[in-house]
């Protein structure tokens, strides 16, 4: 596990009816769902709610190493954290993990700060920075 991940944030993870393939298992495109879903949970917890007004998160890249399947009736959940921050970008991990406490598949994403309206990137405030320090 890299640094940061003692201030994890861990949340359980639902497999939908609609989310297993033709081999019997979780399709890849899910797991960026998950990742999606741990980033916006987390970013709830530590900031009661959505980034300051007039700003928003987008998804500059997306790294996945996927470890073992994930199976119907599984039970999933995922720790995420904050990483290296700085400028207009934020790193976030998450690490998905089966019932039994094995990693399934882990991610590094990078996120990009932008101005809601115009789209165009926008520096990460010290506020910003104090909240994704938590």
């Amino acid at each position: 596990m890299e640094q940061g991940a003692d201030r994890s944030y861990r949340t359980e993870l639902g497999i939908l009816d609609g989310d297993i393939d033709g081999l019997g298992h979780v399709n890849n495109v899910v797991y960026v769902r998950w990742i999606q879903e741990a980033a916006e949970a987390h970013w709830r917890e530590l900031s009661g709610g959505a980034p300051p007004e007039g700003v928003a998160w987008v998804v500059l890249r997306h790294e996945i190493d996927y470890r073992m399947p994930v199976a119907p009736g599984d039970r999933v959940h995922a720790l995420t954290w904050v990483g290296e921050t700085s400028g207009v970008r934020s790193v976030r991990h998450v690490l998905i993990r089966n019932g039994e406490g094995r990693v399934v598949a882990e991610s590094r994403t990078t996120w990009c700060l932008v101005d809601s309206v115009t789209g165009q990137p926008r520096r990460i405030t010290a506020e910003m920075l104090a909240i994704l320090s938590r």
